[in-house]
């Protein structure tokens, strides 16, 4: 809303119909000349957008629904796909940071959170061996927020060169 608000040019994918729907709403109240089209009904990893599209990719909520690794690594890499060169991946997802006592492995990544809920959970390695196999840059720390010990959710900056290799 704020970004649709403050008259940004704004392009969005869900697999969920309901929340594209919603947001086509927002964006006819908020920003009417934006077109319907900005918002599709796509997963990520396979996003219709062209390559170097975007400047800034927001993950927020996103990754922490992969299916494992290399499901993971595609949604990863098709945000990166249409990141230009320059462009910064700013990504909000569950981690074990900071819960690591609280939580329940189930399997690979996968783990039990004491709010019920189960989610794919990175750590610090992983995310710095994701952004060096991208051939990004860290642009800002690793933060992480513990919700009261019941999950703990980080922040991934990363900034695609100019001259980028694909992952």
């Amino acid at each position: 809303m704020y970004f649709l608000r403050e008259g940004y040019e704004v392009f969005a994918v869900d697999l969920d119909p309901l929340a594209i729907d919603d947001t086509r709403r927002m964006a006819a109240f908020f920003a009417p000349a934006l077109f319907a089209a900005n918002f599709r009904i796509e997963p990520v990893e396979a996003m219709s957008f062209p390559d170097a599209f975007a400047n800034t990719v927001l993950l927020n909520a996103v990754l922490h629904f992969a299916r494992d690794e290399e499901h993971f690594t595609a949604m990863v890499k098709g945000a990166w796909r249409v990141l230009a060169p320059g462009g910064i991946l700013f990504c909000r997802m569950a981690s074990t940071i900071g819960v690591e006592r609280e939580i329940e492995l189930i399997s690979e990544r996968h783990y039990l959170l004491p709010d019920g809920s189960e989610r794919f959970l990175v750590d610090e390695n992983f995310l710095m061996k994701i952004t060096a196999q991208l051939g990004g840059e860290l642009i800002d720390p690793l933060k992480t927020t513990v919700v009261q010990n019941q999950r703990a959710m980080t922040t991934w900056v990363v900034q695609k060169a100019l001259r980028s290799e694909a992952l």
